[in-house]
């Protein structure tokens, strides 16, 4: 059985990493895992890339933490995938599958409105998971659930701070009949909590959406235990 973190964050991309994407990539090793896919927060989230930056040179920088964890990873034997956490009013979206060459030739997507961009990068091929779609805190000014619009649901964040959040995803889940997964949310190099567990190695991120889709998806860890689903 191999273990996967689907949602962490690094200090190059995002404003509230507190490590380097090379120690996040040992980090996850050393907390028993086979791949980590990392999300760091887009454009209109807390983006460690400053945002008047020409285009091609935002993403060349936003796209550093996913290099340089990659980098590390193949020095450890870790496989390392690239995605990023498209925000909107404290709305989360988990991208996986579209590369950085693709990301670079879309300028849109750091404008389009979230049912647009939803759309945009679903057509071309992504894989999309709604994160911690029941979070309350200061930075979500609503709840907005879009179940026709989105592959799979974080029915368990380990970076949120009550219970229920995760619980009412995973109503949200069942009510909508939308595959489950899990991931960390973390922004530490020590902090592995969620993630999943599959019988098969994914190459890349653009496999992820095939395997939740098959049901290649056989437990969720939380709290680092494995559950089976």
């Amino acid at each position: 059985m191999m273990r996967w973190e689907t949602h962490a964050h690094t200090a190059e991309g995002s404003a509230c990493g507190t490590a380097s994407a090379a120690a996040m990539a040992r980090g996850c090793k050393t907390a028993g895992y086979d791949g980590l896919f990392i999300t760091d927060h887009f454009y209109h989230g807390n983006t460690a890339v400053p945002r008047e930056l020409p285009w091609e040179e935002w993403t060349d920088r936003f796209c550093l933490g996913y290099y340089h964890a990659k980098e590390e990873g193949d020095r450890i034997g870790l496989q390392v995938c690239f995605g990023w956490e498209y925000s909107w009013n404290g709305n989360d979206f988990l991208t996986y599958g579209l590369s950085p060459a693709w990301l670079k030739a879309h300028p849109e997507t750091a404008t389009l409105p979230p049912y647009e961009y939803l759309k945009l990068v679903k057509e071309a091929g992504a894989c999309i998971v709604h994160a911690h779609p029941f979070r309350q805190a200061w930075y979500v000014s609503a709840i907005r659930l879009v179940p026709d619009l989105v592959d799979a649901v974080e029915v368990y964040n380990g970076n949120n701070s009550e219970p229920i959040y995760n619980e009412r995803a995973m109503w949200y889940a069942e009510s909508f009949g939308l595959p489950m997964v899990s991931g960390s949310d973390t922004h530490w190099d020590h902090m592995f909590l969620g993630g999943i567990a599959t019988e098969q190695t994914i190459t890349d991120a653009a496999e992820y959406r095939s395997l939740i889709h098959s049901g290649g998806i056989c437990g969720l860890i939380r709290h680092e235990q494995v559950h089976p689903i």
